[in-house]
C-alpha cells in the first residue's frame, strides 16, 4: 500500500505538471498576455514555478516550450524519484496515483 504522504505529494506534483502542460497547450491558441480567463489563470499559477526554474532553463526556449520543459522536470521526479523514495524498482504503466485514479474514473464512466 502506498503511504498517504506519497499520494498527496504525487497529486500535488501531478497537478503542477498537468497545469504546465495545459499552459503550453493553451499557448498554441492564446498569447500569454491574453485576456481570456483560462489563459490568465494558467499564467498566474504557473509563472512562479517557471521563474523558479529560470536558472536552469535554456535561453533558446520560448513560449509554451518553457512550460513543457519545466513540466518535464516534474514528470522525471514523479517517474524516478517517487518510486525510489517508496522503495519500488518500477511502478509500471499508469502507476502514478493521480493518473491511475483518473483512468479508473474514465473506465467506470464509459463502461
Amino acid at each position: 500500500m502506498i503511504p498517504t504522504w506519497a499520494i498527496v505529494l504525487d497529486y500535488i506534483l501531478g497537478m503542477i505538471m498537468w497545469t504546465l502542460i495545459g499552459r503550453a497547450a493553451m499557448n498554441i491558441f492564446q498569447r500569454e498576455d491574453s485576456t481570456f480567463f483560462f489563459m490568465r489563470v494558467f499564467v498566474k499559477y504557473t509563472n512562479p514555478i517557471i521563474k523558479l526554474f529560470k536558472p536552469i532553463t535554456p535561453s533558446f526556449l520560448f513560449g509554451g516550450f518553457i512550460a513543457l520543459y519545466v513540466a518535464w522536470f516534474f514528470y522525471l521526479f514523479r517517474f524516478y524519484a517517487m518510486p525510489y523514495l517508496l522503495g519500488y524498482d518500477v511502478w509500471g504503466m499508469l502507476a502514478f496515483p493521480l493518473e491511475s485514479d483518473f483512468s479508473k474514473q474514465l473506465y467506470q464512466l464509459f463502461n
